[in-house]
């Protein structure tokens, strides 16, 4: 799966045209594509060959031809429609095997990727748009396929098939249909657009009552309060009464539509149909009775074809924008470069910023700037600050989410910039301010990434931080689901969670991340008591809003506008009446 998953990546989606993209994405089934193409011909053939068979049964019948060719005939026809079923069950395994593969490994592709991309790439880029390529992009692209091979090649081969068979059996036909069965074809296909106008129309007005609807039983509770029912309801009926009329005139045009493709259809068909037979009667061109019945026939299978081929193109032009879609995120620049850089076995937890700087592509000035600090091993360092001063980029650059853009970053004396990142964040634990959980068990959220974890040291995990007493509680212990985002759990329940998947990790550098700001006071009593216990013996980086929580630290570092403004214990910021100290009155007041 690794290997399909990473294929796609290979390729470059940019400043090419998206079918390109397509055929390299079924590169590794085009075998299974040309047989199920194959496949399909032959199993759709008694479309375009039934004409043929009825125009030769009528000959035996009408010109007395010997009982043979009417037997033959019959058992022809018969055989390909029998063969249909198991020729369209091995045609559905090709096909749409291979569009579930390509599918699967798009996804697999873009799930890769989305790994590789910088955070930097994740802040600027919403979820939900990433979350809509690897779904429904992906879905668009597998329905065009889809609905392109099943409706578009049953179109081709009939209208294939079709003409081969007028050329040889009545050729003098052929320039007939080349002129007739295109203009008949365009006059439908552009009734079909006038409908299609309307039908947007009415689709927006549904949309627009589907937000009146949610928006009026959100405001029921104001509107009952301040005795403003019959507002509502006027605003209400504005709405309805479009609606009603949009339904109306799209009902209308519907009802044109149907009536006048088919006049137009039937009209040209009698046309063919009576100039077929004014040929055979004459006995022009040795056109058989059974000819007249197989042009009549064709003529509607071969411009419904025509029409068919002609409505595919709002299909295929919304799939290969899709495909255009997943490019942008499978040739995404911002991949985290790790190539070729020293593997991380041990880490002291020793950390030095000599005259560090950040700045981000869309800022007008650095986040930090000249920013000098030496944390021993073990030390607990608190940021803190107001809003802007750049404590989240501090941490960002310790997790090595970004890299220094000025001076350098020495983790136990070496450039982080030399360091593959990813085998030095085995070494790293960050506990956020909204702890981050997965629909699974308390059990497999706190062992997440540790497939070697036993049950006692999970259930040690969870008696550190504090969080054993309440899963004990709890009905399946260590196997109760916590819901999606841990639905299921208060915000200090999820906190000790995440506090206990910390703990587990034994991490050298602890990243702790306003860890506490979301608690009530008892909560947060019970995860102070947990961080103290994590904290012992590690390197740890502590950013705050409320300072009551930073008082312990060895060192509190004083930021404002991506700068160092003063450093030291809490006793000693607050006797020099600085930065800290306004900070503190602040919060006292």
């Amino acid at each position: 799966m690794a290997s399909s998953s990473e294929r796609p990546l290979d390729h470059r989606y940019r400043d090419e045209h998206p079918v390109r993209t397509l055929g390299y994405l079924f590169r590794a089934d085009r075998r299974r594509l040309w047989a199920a193409v194959g496949v399909f011909t032959v199993k759709h053939s008694p479309v375009w060959l039934l004409p043929l068979i009825t125009a030769s049964i009528i000959d035996t019948v009408v010109q007395h031809q010997p009982i043979e060719h009417l037997l033959l005939s019959t058992g022809i026809i018969l055989f390909i429609l029998v063969i249909n079923y198991p020729l369209h069950v091995l045609y559905v395994r090709l096909l749409y095997g291979s569009v579930r593969r390509m599918g699967t490994a798009l996804r697999s592709a873009l799930c890769t990727r989305m790994q590789q991309l910088s955070i930097g790439y994740h802040s600027r880029v919403s979820a939900g748009v990433l979350q809509a390529k690897v779904v429904r992009d992906v879905e668009t692209v597998e329905q065009m396929v889809q609905q392109t091979a099943e409706t578009g090649l049953g179109a081709l081969t009939v209208l294939t098939g079709g003409l081969v068979i007028i050329a040889v059996r009545t050729p003098e036909f052929v320039p007939v249909f080349v002129i007739v069965v295109p203009a008949a074809a365009l006059v439908v296909a552009r009734l079909r657009a006038r409908l299609r106008t309307h039908n947007e129309r009415f689709r927006h007005e549904v949309e627009t009552l589907s937000s009146r609807v949610s928006e009026m039983t959100r405001l029921i509770p104001v509107t009952r309060a301040h005795g403003l029912e019959g507002k509502a309801l006027h605003r209400m009926d504005g709405t309805l009464s479009r609606l009603l009329t949009s339904g109306m005139r799209l009902d209308l045009v519907n009802g044109r539509f149907g009536s006048l493709a088919w006049v137009v259809l039937n009209v040209v068909g009698v046309l063919v149909l009576a100039g077929a037979a004014l040929v055979s009667y004459y006995d022009v061109w040795g056109v058989t009775p059974g000819d007249v019945v197989m042009l009549s026939a064709f003529l509607t299978t071969l411009t419904n074809s025509t029409t068919t081929l002609a409505g595919l193109a709002p299909v295929i032009t919304k799939g290969l924008e899709s495909v255009r879609s997943v490019g942008e995120v499978l040739q995404a620049p911002e991949l985290e470069d790790n190539e070729g850089r020293a593997e991380v076995t041990s880490v002291r937890g020793a950390v030095v910023f000599e005259n560090v700087a950040h700045a981000y592509e869309d800022g007008d000035r650095p986040a930090v700037r000249d920013f000098g600090l030496s944390v021993r091993p073990g030390e607990t360092v608190a940021l803190v600050g107001a809003s802007g001063a750049g404590k989240s980029t501090v941490l960002n650059l310790v997790i090595g989410f970004i890299r220094p853009t000025a001076g350098r970053l020495l983790l136990d004396g070496t450039d982080i910039n030399t360091l593959d990142l990813r085998t030095y964040r085995r070494f790293v634990s960050v506990v956020p301010q909204e702890s981050i959980l997965f629909d699974g068990t308390i059990r497999e959220n706190v062992a997440y990434g540790m497939d070697d974890a036993d049950e006692e040291s999970v259930r040690a995990a969870l008696r550190d931080a504090n969080a054993l007493e309440f899963v004990d509680r709890l009905p399946q212990g260590l196997d109760t689901l916590v819901g999606e985002r841990g639905a299921r759990l208060s915000g200090g329940q999820r906190q000790r969670l995440a506090i206990a998947r910390a703990l587990i990790r034994d991490p050298r550098v602890l990243i702790l991340d306003e860890a506490t700001s979301a608690l009530d006071t008892r909560s947060e009593a019970l995860v102070q008591q947990a961080l103290v216990r994590l904290l012992r013996g590690r390197t740890t980086f502590v950013v705050a809003h409320r300072l009551s929580t930073v008082r312990g630290a060895d060192r509190i570092v004083v930021m404002g506008e991506g700068r160092i403004l003063e450093t030291g214990t809490h006793e000693e910021l607050l006797r020099r009446g600085g930065a800290y100290t306004q900070l503190h009155g602040g919060q006292v007041a």
